[in-house]
């Protein structure tokens, strides 16, 4: 299975600029009556705007030139209230599309999550965290002006760009045309700063999620990182990280400034142009100083929006790589999903089938060839085996968190493929060597076995399992808050929450895969009454390096070389002096029977 790392670059499906630009937008039709509203406002914006320099004309031309005072004070209040109305429409503009982004940014961020918890286990297996963390925080939140600008900056400075093209052309058409003869120079050289920039922006999303990979692996692993005292080598590791981001961000604003340059320098020659056409081409006479300010006005009003456009044509191509990351996860497959015709499995008794299944991580060495068997409800199967034999893969297959490449897996002889995921795994109890543990109190987390669990089903889960005594010496009870990952309890007071956390769910078939790892030989000893109570009346699966406690499995399978080569009781198996004898042999030589 190939696995992208901090080191690695990610590889992003090329996807049509536009497409991806659409569907970003496509967000903003759920909210049409917000829409609506903000265009309204930005319509009367540019109304007012474009009335101005002619309301600078007329006061030049007819009012100050003629000495009409009292008209002139007319046309000032005039403009006076309807540009306060427009500034008093570009705050609430500001304020409905503030919400509006806030909301579908919202709801891009669920998608996502939602999307993400669909995925089968290859997907987190093949990429680190942070790099998954990156997309659904720092690529989402990069939407945001985007969605913003699009309505509030795009819609109002395209269209006062070609109001302003129209009103200059009716105007004086020579005029108009010598004011805009740079933009086919400035269309040329956006167009070339857009196709290299928009690889520079690709490069440094990629930088920064290597970067985010790092910092979250060297977070999780800081105690081992200070136990081995490497701190060194990782402040190198992160600053080499830190430079290549540094590196890659450099060189995309570099090249995207130099779009406000084409600008600046495409207006200076337009106003440049303009003047000199009135000046020397059409003649002082042929042109009124009122019209001259007018077009000055107007030129400005039409380079300031295109600097607007400019800038958000960059902010497009520096954040349309990062929605295209989000999208590409989003349309991520999800490989182990409900069929169509996926039925409700009813209340499993706990008769599991494998039929010649075979299966493999990444379609090279199979972990499972041809591998059959047969348990009955109520049975207790004990999995032994090296490393890497294939145990975890059987109780993973048995959970549908992957499917096989042949052959089949069922439960009280429903193919696991056609019952839901939701119905089969709702009947199932899963411990781990690495019980997670939730950020919240020790009752939250003992409940999100069931979450409807009262509070005595959970104190009577924790006794069972006797986790209840050191529960109960801390300050505050089963409402102690615990930090991420449990911090603060040690390695078996985590295992024994997450024993409690399994019985309070009742499952019918349980597995339990080195669950008893983190405990000493004494505590697990203890609690081995708790584990007891657990198995009684369910199909349980128990995956053990110490082969003490499995001792009373109905059966125990030796797994290795892709597949079962020994099965029977320990009595039967010692007898047979195979495989789980030398297991056994080699365990009372180092004293862990």
């Amino acid at each position: 299975m190939s696995f992208n790392s901090y080191k690695e670059d990610e590889e992003i499906v090329r996807t049509s600029k536009v497409r991806t630009l659409l569907r970003m937008l496509s967000y903003l039709f759920a909210y049409k009556k917000e829409l609506i509203l903000v265009l309204l406002i930005i319509a009367f914006g540019i109304l007012v705007s474009l009335l101005n320099p002619l309301l600078i004309e007329e006061a030049i031309d007819t009012y100050i030139s003629k000495g009409n005072l009292q008209g002139l004070l007319r046309l000032v209040i005039f403009a006076l209230v309807l540009n306060l109305l427009m500034i008093g429409g570009i705050k609430l503009r500001m304020y409905i599309m503030a919400k509006v982004c806030n909301s579908i940014l919202l709801t891009i961020r669920q998608e996502l999550y939602s999307h993400i918890q669909t995925l089968d286990l290859h997907f987190f297996d093949s990429r680190p965290t942070g790099k998954i963390l990156a997309r659904i925080i720092g690529d989402i939140n990069s939407l945001k002006e985007v969605l913003n600008n699009f309505v509030t900056t795009l819609i109002p400075d395209f269209s006062t760009v070609i109001a302003v093209a129209v009103i200059m052309f009716v105007k004086n058409p020579v005029l108009a045309a010598a004011s805009l003869c740079s933009l086919p120079v400035m269309a040329v050289c956006v167009w070339l700063i857009e196709y290299y920039s928009h690889k520079k922006w690709q490069e440094f999303r990629k930088k920064s999620s290597n970067l985010n990979a790092f910092i979250h692996e060297d977070m999780s692993g800081m105690r081992i990182i200070q136990s081995f005292t490497a701190e060194e080598e990782t402040r190198q590791t992160f600053d080499e990280l830190l430079y290549a981001h540094r590196r890659a961000f450099v060189g995309a604003v570099r090249l995207g400034d130099g779009m406000g340059s084409v600008i600046d320098l495409s207006w200076g020659i337009g106003i440049a142009a303009l003047y000199f056409t009135g000046i020397k081409i059409l003649g002082v006479e042929a042109v009124s100083i009122g019209t001259f300010l007018a077009f000055g006005s107007y030129i400005g009003m039409f380079w300031n929006p295109i600097m607007n456009l400019s800038n958000f044509y960059n902010q497009i191509i520096t954040n349309i790589a990062a929605a295209e990351r989000v999208f590409e996860i989003m349309d991520t497959p999800a490989k182990i999903i409900d069929a169509d015709d996926v039925i409700q499995i009813p209340p499993i008794k706990g008769a599991v089938s494998f039929s010649h299944v075979c299966f493999s991580y990444d379609q090279g060495t199979k972990v499972l060839n041809d591998v059959s068997f047969q348990i009955t409800p109520g049975e207790t199967i004990a999995l032994v085996g090296p490393t890497g034999a294939g145990k975890t893969t059987i109780v993973n297959l048995i959970s549908r968190f992957y499917d096989v490449q042949d052959g089949t897996v069922s439960i009280d002889g429903h193919d696991i493929k056609t019952v839901s995921i939701e119905s089969l795994r709702s009947q199932m109890g899963i411990m781990t060597q690495d019980n997670f543990l939730f950020t919240g109190t020790i009752k939250d987390n003992i409940r999100y076995g069931k979450l409807d669990a009262t509070d005595e089903e959970i104190i009577d889960a924790a006794k069972a399992v006797h986790a209840h005594d050191f529960i109960s010496k801390l300050e505050k009870g089963y409402d102690t808050f615990l930090s991420e990952r449990g911090g603060g309890l040690s390695a078996g007071q985590k295992q024994l929450l997450a024993f409690a956390r399994t019985m309070v769910s009742k499952p019918n078939i349980l597995i339990l895969d080195e669950a008893t790892s983190s405990i000493d030989t004494q505590t697990e000893l203890f609690i081995q009454e708790g584990i007891d109570a657990l198995l009684a009346g369910r199909t349980s699966f128990v995956i053990a390096h110490r082969l003490s406690t499995i001792q009373k499995a109905d059966r125990i399978f030796v797994i290795d070389k892709g597949g079962i080569v020994e099965e029977g009781t320990a009595p039967q198996l010692i007898a047979k002096k195979g495989a789980y004898y030398k297991l056994h042999t080699a365990q009372m030589a180092e004293g862990i029977l």
